[in-house]
């Protein structure tokens, strides 16, 4: 998410120091706000910065978990973390009930507005745009600029292909996204300037050819000659991997060469069940993916990007609740993914996207999004808007409050609440209530699909 500009010439306390604050250009300043939740929205930050610097801008990084009160970062991501492991089918409902609302709840409007001072404070007073990588932090930039506190510009770059209401926050000018299909969601839920400027990814994700493929897999101990399938599951290792993994060595398409993320217990899990090729965070992943036939993904954010960037046909499969199962149906009506909805479909996808015509569509659809030259992409579109600048919005007039102690605590049961949410979803599902989670699954089992598998028939995966 966007960041907001540094009112006060105290120096911020270390706690805000940024992750990456650049030397003075002459270009401009930009500065960049994510937030390290899962990997993606830092490394879409990440490439942003590289592009922009190399343009000449001095870029400042700044996470927004950093800028949240009393450590409420950590347990946010912790919280988050949890329920994505222990509790999906909450993380399915509270997604889909703040869809319906058109964004986030009480708590979470108010948990964001306690970070607008703090945002405000941080950014340098010289920067001339500000660039959200998440959600929350396009909301609380938005904010600062309808107050009028925010004379810079303030653009949102869409990380994903699906757009939850979330994403488009009043206030922010423009947002960019990687495909017509997000800039169509984006405008629907309220978006005015929406520009399409295709995804960003590191330049080592490129095409290889027969020799640094064949080194690739030698690098990693893969087979020289067998179709392997990289099943990936984001930085935390999250969703039925182990079920899917074992789904593809028994359908008889692929190998299954697994990267669990951080969860190293996942990939332990697997070597003993007999995945040979079970790895835990991966470095090199231009290489793995160099080596591999396919993808097979859950989540649908950067690593989708980064195969297509690599030629690599992408599957969707047993997607994780919420932004899992949009973003999947976002790439399969932009035909860049196939979405595999049925569990016996699966071999003869994966066989279409390694040698297939399918696969061919798709390496071609993929590749497409990467055809723009640099003067149309992302970090040119943010170029644009710096130098061109925005007009302030003022639509109400707000004075500086001082922190009382009813503010702090306000803020210490805002943060007890989240923790408490946080630890009664692990007891819930600990423990186990099948009435509560059938109650609160909306309509979806954990794997992501419709209960009733053979009701529900995958479309034709040729379409």
């Amino acid at each position: 998410m966007p960041h907001a500009a540094n009112t006060a010439p105290t120096p911020a306390p270390a706690a805000l120091v940024p992750r990456q604050r650049a030397a003075t250009s002459g270009a401009g300043r930009v500065s960049i706000v994510s937030a390290s939740v899962g990997a993606g929205h830092d490394g879409a930050a990440a490439e942003l910065a590289r592009r922009l610097s190399a343009q000449g801008y001095a870029v400042d990084r700044f996470d927004l978990l950093d800028l949240l009160p009393a450590h409420l970062g950590r347990t946010v991501q912790e919280g988050y973390h949890r329920m994505l492991v222990r509790a999906p089918w909450a993380y399915q409902r509270i997604y889909t009930s703040t869809e319906r609302a058109g964004g986030g709840g009480h708590v979470a409007r108010a948990l964001l507005r306690t970070a607008q001072d703090r945002v405000l404070r941080t950014l340098p007073p010289d920067t001339g745009a500000i660039v959200s990588t998440y959600p929350g932090a396009s909301r609380v930039l938005g904010n600062l600029r309808l107050d009028g506190r925010l004379a810079a510009p303030v653009l949102t770059y869409l990380t994903d292909f699906s757009v939850h209401p979330l994403w488009v926050a009043p206030g922010v000018d423009v947002h960019l996204a990687a495909h017509a299909v997000p800039a169509v969601q984006a405008r629907a839920v309220g978006a005015r300037d929406v520009r399409v400027c295709g995804p960003v990814t590191d330049p080592r994700f490129r095409p290889c050819d027969t020799v640094r493929r064949e080194r690739a897999r030698a690098v990693f101990g893969l087979p020289r000659n067998a179709p392997l399938a990289l099943l990936v599951a984001g930085s935390w290792g999250v969703g039925p991997v182990r079920r899917v993994a074992l789904e593809l060595r028994d359908c008889g398409a692929a190998v299954p060469v697994v990267v669990c993320g951080r969860n190293e217990a996942l990939a332990e899990q697997l070597r003993a069940d007999g995945i040979d090729h079970a790895f835990g965070w991966v470095d090199d992943m231009p290489s793995l993916m160099h080596a591999a036939d396919v993808l097979v993904q859950n989540a649908g954010g950067l690593t989708s990007l980064e195969a297509f960037a690599s030629g690599l046909p992408v599957a969707s499969y047993r997607c994780i609740p919420g932004h899992g199962l949009t973003n999947a149906a976002a790439l399969d009506e932009a035909g860049a993914a196939v979405w595999i909805r049925d569990p016996a479909d699966l071999k003869t996808v994966l066989c279409d996207l390694i040698d297939g015509p399918l696969g061919l569509r798709q390496r071609a659809t993929g590749l497409a999004l990467f055809a723009r030259t640099p003067e149309a992409g992302p970090a040119a579109e943010i170029a644009r808007v710096h130098r061109a600048g925005v007009p302030v919005r003022s639509l109400r007039p707000v004075t500086r409050r001082r922190r009382t102690p009813r503010r702090l605590a306000a803020t210490a049961a805002l943060a007890s609440s989240i923790w408490a949410g946080a630890v009664a979803t692990g007891v819930v599902t600990t423990y186990g209530t099948p009435d509560l989670i059938h109650s609160l699954g909306h309509r979806l089992d954990l794997d992501g699909f419709p209960p009733d598998h053979t009701a529900s028939r995958s479309k034709d995966h040729h379409s």
